[in-house]
Formats: structure tokens, C-alpha cells, sequence
């Protein structure tokens, strides 16, 4: 049995392969090197969290369950939307309770709180970071269109049909308005 320390050492390790782990829907839709899990879900923390804000809820919870939201993806990988339908994976609830089950109990029950929280979608601050989410696939499916990848339709028209709050689906209508370098053009002319 592993002391305390030790087991919080191998959780940060574990997280650390999804900055390695690239998602694979995009390597579908013919992306060669895709964003990692991890920087999906450090937008989607930021998005959540501007989200939150506009929704009146606690833009700091939403972040945070945003962190956590793939932290499964160590075990069972980004699977891809059209292989689901022939997989049976465990819940994400499950596979964050075999993530920390060696944990102290205070880490593990933070850790569950939060996932629970998110996959149950009963709190606002969940409702958010799942937009959030959806909007990342979004914004991530107009920058590489911008970059000159096809069939980025289906992603983009798959994230807007998933949005609940009024303030995500104004800003997915404002995204969809925007190029995605538009904030440096604006920067350069010094508006």
C-alpha cells in the first residue's frame, strides 16, 4: 500500500498523459497533430468560467469541474463519437472512483464531488462547463477550418445543437460571426 504522498504523485502523473493524448476526432476529420485532451480542457475551463459568469452562477466552481471534466480519458482514452456506439465504456463516475481509490479521502472525495457534479448536470455551474465544452469543439472546429481542414461541419453543427444557456448560444452565434485571428487584427491596428 502506497502512504498518502505517493499515491497524489502517480494522480499527477496519470493527468499528465493528457497533455500527451490527442483527441481523436479530429485526427477523423483528417487533422494530423490535434490538440491534446489537456488543452481542450483548459479552454473549456476558461470558457466555462466566462460562461458561468454570464449565467450568474460561480464562475470558479464551473472551472473547475471543467479540470476534471476528461480526467478519465487516462484510462479509457478520447474515444470517438462514431465509435461509441459500438463500445460499452464504465461511467465516467466509476472510472474516477478507480482513479482514486488509493487516494487520502479528502482528494478522492473532492475529486468524485466534482465529476459527479458535472456528469449529473443539475447544477448551473455544471450546465456551463458542459456548453463550455461544446463550445470548445466549436471554437476548435473554426480555427481549423480557418487553417484550411474540411469537414469541419459536422463538429461545428454537432456543438451548436448541444447548447443549453442563452449565453452560449449567443456566443456561439458571435464565434461563428468571428474569424478566428479577427483579436489580432484588431490588436495590430491598436483599436
Amino acid at each position: 500500500m502506497k502512504d498518502d504522498m505517493s499515491a497524489i504523485a502517480d494522480l499527477m502523473f496519470e493527468i499528465g498523459l493528457l497533455k500527451r493524448y490527442k483527441r481523436t476526432g479530429w485526427l477523423v476529420a483528417g487533422v494530423r497533430d490535434p490538440e491534446s485532451i489537456a488543452e481542450h480542457s483548459f479552454r473549456t475551463a476558461v470558457i466555462a468560467s466566462v460562461i458561468a459568469a454570464m449565467e450568474g452562477a460561480d464562475p470558479e466552481r464551473a472551472a473547475f469541474l471543467c479540470l476534471f471534466h476528461d480526467s478519465q480519458e487516462t484510462r479509457i482514452m478520447d474515444i470517438p463519437y462514431v465509435s461509441k456506439r459500438y463500445l460499452t465504456c464504465p461511467p465516467n463516475e466509476e472510472v474516477t472512483a478507480d482513479q482514486t481509490r488509493h487516494l487520502p479521502e479528502v482528494v478522492a472525495r473532492m475529486l468524485s464531488k466534482a465529476v459527479g457534479e458535472y456528469e449529473e448536470k443539475t447544477s448551473l455551474e455544471a450546465q456551463c462547463g458542459r456548453d463550455a465544452d461544446k463550445l470548445e469543439c466549436l471554437i476548435q472546429a473554426v480555427e481549423y477550418r480557418d487553417q484550411g481542414h474540411g469537414h469541419m461541419q459536422p463538429w461545428i453543427d454537432s456543438s451548436l445543437s448541444a447548447l443549453n444557456t442563452a449565453s452560449a448560444k449567443r456566443l456561439a452565434d458571435s464565434i461563428l460571426k468571428t474569424g478566428s485571428l479577427d483579436w489580432m487584427h484588431t490588436v495590430i491596428a491598436g483599436e
